[in-house]
């Protein structure tokens, strides 16, 4: 039987990169996490559950140092997101212009991510911590994302960066789940090219509550869960 942390990678894991397309089901992913290979399945998908894994790893080792966000944090996560798919590319910021698939929403120019990077760290040092944790996490990854500032793994990048947060502030992590991915694409366009993150502020708070009922479940606790996530959210 999992215990909660070992089940909490799983999911995690499992759900930000079927989000992305990768075709390994639940259990093939808690497979994957023992090491053993999937017939049929591709070697990129094997290391994209690995890999996430080893950034969790590092995510809670920088919870235990709680040091405000910086790029090297970033770039650090994002290492590992691409480590052993996209050498060249892991942990630098991309030097071509992209467009997101189904999004009304452009990102910056490749020459500018740069400073929009900056801009994201010095807002978030000097600004986010007046927010709620869930809020400030919300804002974090739709910020983040709306910059795009790699070729690739920026929404499992996001996440992991959304999660950080979360844990810091004494929350559990929120898993987004792959059910949810035209509603969470949805919002997060809606905050990108209006500026409304609500819905996203939202979904991000439901999916901290489904994991504190998780919790408080292994606990013995129902109705006294329900009465203080009322208070807490």
């Amino acid at each position: 039987m999992l215990n909660l942390h070992e089940n909490l990678v799983l999911n995690w894991t499992y759900h930000s990169n079927a989000i992305e397309g990768n075709t390994l089901t639940l259990k093939e992913t808690k497979v994957a996490l023992e090491g053993i290979t999937i017939g049929g399945k591709t070697l990129r998908e094997h290391f994209e559950v690995i890999n996430h894994r080893e950034a969790i790893t590092l995510l809670e080792e920088l919870v235990s140092e709680n040091q405000p966000l910086n790029e090297w944090q970033i770039k650090s996560l994002h290492q590992l997101v691409l480590k052993n798919i996209d050498l060249e590319n892991a942990g630098q910021y991309r030097q071509v212009n992209v467009l997101i698939s189904g999004a009304e929403h452009k990102p910056v120019d490749a020459i500018r991510v740069p400073q929009f990077m900056q801009d994201f760290v010095s807002w978030y040092q000097e600004k986010a911590g007046s927010m709620h944790p869930i809020e400030r996490a919300a804002r974090v990854h739709a910020d983040f994302v709306k910059i795009h500032p790699f070729i690739d793994g920026n929404g499992r990048t996001s996440r992991l960066l959304m999660n950080l947060e979360l844990l810091k502030a004494g929350f559990p992590a929120a898993v987004i789940q792959v059910e949810q991915r035209l509603a969470y694409y949805e919002a997060l366009d809606l905050a990108h090219c209006s500026g409304e993150h609500s819905p996203f502020i939202e979904l991000v708070a439901h999916s901290v509550v489904e994991s504190f009922k998780t919790y408080f479940w292994a606990l013995g606790m129902t109705d006294e869960a329900n009465e203080l996530l009322k208070q807490w959210l």
